[in-house]
This record gives structure tokens, sequence and C-alpha cells, in this order.
């Protein structure tokens, strides 16, 4: 109470009656999401890239608010932007704030009576899309009418949209990395076997005396964005088959779709073994033993309490990934 007394007094002498509207002009809620991008991001050049703003524009705007903070948020040091110890302060503030500002707007947006419920959720493009709509799904049944807004985007930039609450959730085939200057909590929805699928003249020549019938197959495989990829690539070397890759894709449905013409056999989740038969002609040929395809929902909350959101990740837990079992080649 003491201390209230005196920053009241102190402000008073130095302001006037108006002491508490300053604060209104010194603690611009822009300026202080500019320097939160810039602290997450790690420079002022990615953060412009995020924002689509010029370098210049957050430079002065931070500039404006350590003018009205009286002190300097950041350092150079060489090449890189630093934080000081006003500056660290003041980004756990900015962390808190932002995520109450999140809590709001999802408070308010999702009220009863207020019609459609948006639901924005970005998905990876190395995600299949039918695991995406499997996964999604359950969204459309939740309380409440849902109106889905899906993007599909290379998942460094549907990060940089979750990290200014353009999207509420991200579907990937990875955690959230660390150090990427994004605030985001990674929900693990469930994994599913890999195996090799191919229309019926390449899967009758290459299914006996798996996997070593794999050496020089044609093979398509997933792009570099894959997660699952590096896990294929140590199981060829595990298993001292050397297939012969003849293309790799960032989209699985492209990948699919040359297998279904017969350019090679392709790796496919084994819960979508019917599918592949169905849609893309390709029969089983053998399971990838150990490499498993895994699935994360991201979000900017530690506690998922998005009705949608809450609505994925019970389905694909009880329903889509539970006992994912090993698919059966006889």
């Amino acid at each position: 109470m003491i201390e209230t007394q005196k920053k009241q007094i102190i402000c008073s002498r130095k302001f006037g009656k108006n002491c508490d509207s300053h604060w209104l002009d010194v603690l611009n809620y822009r300026q202080l999401h500019y320097f939160w991008k810039v602290a997450r991001a790690g420079s002022i050049a990615r953060a412009a890239e995020q924002l689509n703003l010029a370098p210049q524009t957050i430079s002065a705007q931070i500039d404006t608010l350590e003018e009205g903070l009286g002190t300097e948020l950041f350092r150079r040091v060489g090449r890189r932007l630093e934080l000081t110890a006003a500056g660290q302060l003041t980004l756990s503030y900015a962390d808190e704030i932002f995520q109450i500002g999140r809590e709001l707007e999802e408070t308010v947006r999702n009220r009863p009576g207020r019609g459609d419920m948006l639901f924005r959720v970005g998905i990876a493009d190395v995600v299949p899309k039918s695991i995406a709509y499997r996964l999604l799904a359950p969204a459309l049944g939740s309380a409440g009418r849902v109106r889905l807004i899906c993007r599909e985007d290379k998942l460094d930039r549907l990060f940089g949209e979750l990290a200014i609450h353009k999207l509420d959730l991200v579907i990937a085939d990875r955690p959230l990395p660390s150090g990427l200057g994004v605030k985001g909590y990674s929900h693990v929805l469930g994994s599913t076997p890999m195996a090799f699928f191919a229309v019926r003249s390449l899967a009758a020549r290459y299914r006996g005396e798996f996997p070593q019938s794999l050496r020089g197959a044609p093979m398509l495989i997933p792009g570099d964005g894959a997660a699952v990829r590096g896990a294929l690539i140590r199981w060829f070397s595990e298993y001292a088959v050397d297939p012969h890759i003849v293309g790799e894709f960032d989209d699985t449905a492209l990948m699919n779709a040359f297998g279904k013409a017969g350019a090679g056999l392709f790796p496919a989740p084994t819960i979508l073994a019917e599918e592949m038969d169905r849609q893309y002609n390709g029969e089983l040929v053998g399971q990838a033993e150990g490499v498993s395809a895994k699935y994360f929902a991201i979000s900017v909350e530690r506690r998922l309490t998005h009705p949608a959101v809450v609505a994925i990740t019970a389905a694909a837990k009880t329903d889509l990934f539970v006992e994912a079992k090993p698919a059966n080649s006889s």
C-alpha cells in the first residue's frame, strides 16, 4: 500500500493530474507488439517478414516505445540484437499481455448466441490431406456451429501466423521447434506405422523377400520438409536396401498420384491402407518396421480450451490413432 502511494505521488509530481492517462500515451500496444515480435523472432528483419512490414517501420516504432519508457530494450552485439535487463522484463509482461488478449478474443468470439464460431487451422503441406480431414472432421461436430477456415502452407509460415494469432491451431508432423521465437505448445495427437504401396504389377514384383526386394526398386519419397523422410532414409540404411529414388514430393497427394500412375513404390500411413487401395490402386508391399508418422496439434494454449480443438484431440486419441496396428500384407 505504501509503495503504491509513493508511486502515485512521484507520478503526480511529474505528470500532474493526468498521471493515469500518461501511461496510455507511453504504452502503445502496437509498438509493444512490434517489440514482442522482434524479441521472439531474434531480429528486426525476421519480425518484419512475419509482420509483412518494412524493417524501418518496426525500428522506428520500437525507438518510440523506448523513448516513452525511458530505457533501452535492446542492445546491439555485432550484428545481433540482445535484450537488455529492461527488455527482458518488458518481454515477460508482453507475453502475459498478449496471452490475456488472446483469451479475451476467444471468449468474446466464442460466446453463446453469436452465430458461427470461427476456427482457423493451418495444415502443414506434408500432412496427408485425408489425415487432415480425419483430424478436423470432429471439430464440425463439436458444441455449437463451427465455421472451419483451413490454410495449407509451409510450417515456418504457419508458425508465424500462429504467433500473431491469425490461426487457432496448426496441424503438423513435428512439434514446435525450440528457438524459433514462437511461444506455443505441442500436443501429441497420435502416430501410425508407415508402409510401402504400389500398383499391382510393382507390388507383385517387389513384395517377395521384403525388404531386401526393395534393392533397386523405383521409390517415391516425401520431400525434405516431411519429418518421416529422415526415418525412412535411416530405415533403408538399416536394412541395407538401396532403392532407386525417382521422385521427391512436398505434397503427399501428388506423390500418391505418381504412385497410382506406376512411377514407383510410395510410403503412406497404414491407417490409410484402404484408401491407398481404393483411390490410388496401391496394394501393400510391406511395412517399414519401426517407422511411424506422428502428428501434433500446436496452439498458443498450454491447456486446451477451444471447443473445436478439444474435440479434435479427443477424437484423435480415442478413434483415429487408437492402437494403430501394423498392416497385414497377406
